[in-house]
């Protein structure tokens, strides 16, 4: 076994904020005391399922099941299908529910309202064994069942320590002792549990116990965050809040992920946060493994310590905290071991007419054109032999089907131009800002012969 590693990283002072609830500071030390009295509540055997929104109860209870010897289980949404399957996979999950409103068909614990308070010193810093499986990432593979990766402590220790010193680079710091985050992706999701709690837990960070959604509220809660912050969001969210005309705050660091980010809007993002905007690259397998300033062109580079090998859609990264060469889902150029530039999912890849590109490739053009609040294009399944075309659902209520392809056809090749753009009042993306296809199959099979903008739209939460 190897050596144990600290649950808190050890040279920040325990009197240092971990996190911020509506302006005020919860300290390290508050935080310990928090996840010991949770733990002393547990089950003997288990995995824990933490549920609901609160950042800062989500990291109590991951430190109450590490206490307590179980891994945190964090599936990819909380569906009734998903649960049960997890019920499959792991006979004794239990959900931690951060509210009584949080609800899931397993047995429910419930976080305490409030823990005794915190000694001034404490007798031992809690250890966890290095090798010791925290957390169980699940992804749903082509068959939608949840595939589960194991996720040791030493691993998210090194690669929480590597984004750390990354970010902290891109700020002009040393590191990100006293840095306050603000998250709007969940911290269930592989970025979010990376990007906010595990760089607060080992990075010296302090994240905002809240998950704010709409523009305004985003600004307010960045806003009561003390100086230097970063906002950690997604194309989705970044550029709704740029363009929601709402009056922003400057930040010190914007981090983006989930999806490839349009250079436009990074620039936009950089002058309204008067803050550099910093892309990382990952995935659950090999957890993060790059980052790029976006505005400084296409090449990513991978965090220290690792490396690539390959090229094409046959790309492995190894290294710092991927220990085995782990394949990469992407068809990457790789310009060296590394730096590469990111040409889209392996998994994504369309023919048309002889010519290839990917959907992700697509899309960004789609999202790039003037008026287009948000889009997605869909390739339908050929039905008897027919040659199916690229069908294109948009958010853009001032400019029409025309426009749009006329717009596309300056940025990408013709046999990709969508015959079909559909209008929608939204589109049904996940709280992560992604589209997972089938919740793109289900609004195309809800629009029905909508095929023109003059249409009525239909809104997707009413019938996907």
């Amino acid at each position: 076994m190897n050596a144990a590693l600290p649950l808190l990283a050890p040279e920040v002072d325990l009197d240092a904020p971990l996190a911020w609830r509506d302006g005020r500071a919860i300290s390290r030390r508050r935080y310990l005391a928090d996840v010991a009295a949770l733990a002393a509540t547990l089950p003997a055997e288990g995995a824990a399922l933490p549920i609901g929104g609160d950042r800062y109860r989500f990291a109590v209870a991951l430190g109450a099941a590490i206490e307590r010897g179980h891994a945190c289980l964090l599936p990819p949404n909380h569906t009734p299908d998903t649960v049960a399957r997890l019920r499959s996979l792991y006979p004794h999950a239990y959900a931690l529910a951060d509210s009584a409103a949080a609800s899931v068909d397993l047995p429910t614990w419930h976080h305490l309202e409030s823990a005794p308070e915190a000694p001034h010193a404490l007798a031992s810093m809690p250890l966890v064994d290095a090798d010791r499986v925290v957390a169980r990432v699940l992804t749903s593979g082509s068959t939608g069942v949840p595939v589960p990766h194991a996720k040791p402590w030493q691993l998210l220790v090194a690669s929480a320590r590597a984004e750390a010193a990354r970010l902290a680079d891109a700020m002009g710091r040393s590191d990100l002792h006293g840095v306050a985050l603000l998250g709007t992706v969940p911290p269930q999701h592989m970025y979010g549990f990376e990007s906010t709690v595990l760089v607060a837990l080992i990075g010296g960070a302090a994240f905002d116990a809240g998950r704010p959604f709409f523009p305004a509220d985003v600004a307010r809660a960045l806003e009561r965050l003390p100086r230097p912050r970063v906002l950690v969001t997604t194309p989705f969210h970044l550029k709704a809040v740029v363009e929601s005309g709402v009056p922003l705050p400057a930040a010190d660091l914007v981090v983006c992920a989930t999806a490839p980010l349009a250079p436009q809007l990074a620039q936009r993002a950089e002058a309204a946060f008067a803050a550099p905007l910093v892309e990382i690259y990952g995935c659950t397998e090999a957890g993060q493994v790059a980052t790029r300033r976006t505005v400084d062109g296409p090449e990513w580079r991978v965090f220290d310590g690792l490396r690539l090998e390959g090229d094409g859609d046959r790309v492995v990264v190894s290294g710092g905290h991927v220990p085995e060469p782990t394949p990469l889902a992407d068809v990457l150029e790789t310009l060296d071991a590394e730096r590469f530039r990111l040409l889209g999912r392996s998994n994504d890849l369309v023919n048309i007419a002889g010519k290839r590109s990917s959907l992700s490739h697509l899309n960004f053009h789609l999202n790039a054109v003037d008026g287009v609040q948000d889009g997605a294009l869909w390739m339908p399944p050929e039905v008897d032999g027919d040659v199916a075309r690229l069908v294109a659902f948009v958010v853009a209520p001032q400019i029409g089907a025309d426009a749009i392809r006329r717009a596309l056809r300056a940025r990408i090749d013709p046999a990709f131009v969508p015959r079909r753009i559909v209008h929608v009042r939204e589109l049904p993306r996940d709280p992560t800002g992604k589209l997972p296809a089938e919740r793109l199959a289900r609004l195309a099979a809800a629009q029905g012969g909508v095929t023109t903008q003059d249409a009525p739209a239909v809104d997707p939460r009413a019938r996907a």
